[in-house]
């Protein structure tokens, strides 16, 4: 895609008379139900084992990232500055490392053709904000880098496919490069030494499962006490069932889970889902010293669902109705389908008091968000149904017994892979900066 030049600048001297490139994208959100953990190599961001997300839609959970290049203005060779929701961020070696791989393309690029705009070097700038709580176990570095690489690709005119957007995007943080498309992604491990067969896939597009939906959970916005790069290069050094995993269980893990989706088969998909979270935190657990990602909220959850999964299969014929995972944070994800969305929701509700039911509209609004479409006023014939179904899973579980236990409740679909939002003039109003180069 090329992107043409911004007008030139109204205010400010520094940028008065600049030339300026720039492109502003979004990407989606990746929830893995077969987990990443650990690398065999640091620098080139190699994974110990595949792994398989689906990408959530960026209508509701997205990354959105301006990307500009000022041609004529004072700065230091290969200098990028960075603001991260509206504060200024140093650059972390990955991302520094990722830029320098796509500057270096450009170089390529203007060495094969010295009729296009002298770009490599000079000065970048880059606004990034997340619509959902940053570094607490909603993946938003996969998002951010994955937004990343797809903004600098368009800025710098390198007109690069999805799939080697995606090798760099993993430069910066291995799970971005399952962000780079949309459905159903794998990431294969790969086994050589350059990384050049460590890519992602795509399974199975946003459209082959229409009905699966996700239900996000949120115990905690806070961030993680152990970030996950720490976490990871503990496990692998310290934890023998990461090994037993890597060899033992994820290959046949991701045949397995690749043939239900192929097959829109939601039991084995939901088993292989809640067993593979189980054994992501317990190898946490054997890390030494151990990693605590769940909190007693998530602990709450797997019992609620569990016990919901056996009630369920005695009146639908399903072995499960809802599967849980859980990233490195506290926060559920569920995946299930459309028409079981709405009980699960007045499950969840029953069983964890919010205080929001009887507040205002804007905060009803915040904490249910999109899911508050399936907040209907029940018949008597659902009420005995739902008072039912509540005793039954009552026997196992019992209510929560703090008001606030969970934040906000997201409902989300299977969505598409990143998308340039404006490019060049034609993106002036959808930049994250002022005309300025200011960060809105």
């Amino acid at each position: 895609m090329t992107v043409p030049p911004l007008k030139k600048q109204r205010t400010q001297p520094e940028t008065a008379n600049a030339r300026i490139y720039e492109a502003t994208a979004s990407a989606p959100v990746n929830i893995a139900v077969i987990k990443y953990w650990g690398k065999r190599s640091e620098a080139l961001m190699l994974p110990t084992n595949s792994s398989l997300s689906l990408t959530l839609d960026q209508d509701q959970l997205q990354s959105k990232t301006t990307v500009r290049v000022v041609v004529d203005a004072d700065g230091k060779e290969n200098d990028a500055s960075l603001w991260l929701n509206g504060n200024r961020e140093k650059l972390s070696g990955r991302v520094t490392a990722l830029l320098a791989r796509m500057r270096a393309l450009r170089v390529t690029k203007e060495a094969k053709d010295a009729s296009i705009p002298r770009l490599a070097s000079k000065p970048l700038l880059i606004a990034s904000v997340n619509n959902f709580p940053t570094a607490a176990g909603l993946a938003s570095s996969a998002s951010g880098l994955a937004c990343l690489a797809f903004a600098v690709n368009a800025a710098l005119q390198l007109e690069l496919p999805p799939a080697d957007i995606s090798a760099l995007a993993r430069l910066g943080s291995g799970s971005a490069c399952r962000s780079l498309f949309g459905g159903f992604v794998a990431w294969d491990m790969g086994s050589k030494p350059d990384g050049s067969d460590s890519v992602a896939r795509q399974v199975a597009s946003e459209t082959h499962w229409p009905n699966m939906c996700a239900l996000i959970l949120v115990a905690s916005a806070t961030q993680k006490e152990m970030p996950s790069t720490a976490g990871m290069q503990t496990t692998v050094e310290t934890s023998p069932l990461l090994q037993h995993r890597i060899k033992a269980v994820v290959p046949d893990r991701m045949a397995a889970i690749e043939k239900a989706i192929a097959a829109r088969d939601f039991d084995s998909f939901a088993e292989i889902t809640m067993r593979d979270s189980n054994q992501f935190h317990a190898v946490c657990l054997d890390t030494f010293p151990p990693i605590f990602y769940l909190n007693h909220v998530s602990h709450r959850v797997i019992s609620l669902i569990t016990m919901y999964n056996q009630f369920k299969s005695k009146s639908n014929g399903r072995k499960y109705t809802v599967a849980y995972t859980f990233d490195a944070g506290p926060n559920a994800v569920l995946y299930l389908l459309k028409e079981d969305v709405a009980e699960v929701l007045r499950l969840v509700n029953s069983y964890f008091p919010n205080g929001v039911d009887s507040a205002s509209a804007s905060a009803v609004d915040e904490y249910y968000g999109l899911s508050k479409q399936f907040l209907k006023a029940e018949s008597k014939t659902m009420e005995q149904a739902e008072k039912a179904l509540e005793a039954e899973v009552s026997k196992g579980v019992k209510m929560f017994e703090e008001i606030g236990g969970l934040k906000r409740i997201i409902y989300t679909t299977i969505g598409d892979g990143p998308r340039i939002l404006g490019a060049g003039e034609t993106g002036e109003g959808i930049s994250l900066f002022t005309e300025a180069g200011v960060p809105k």
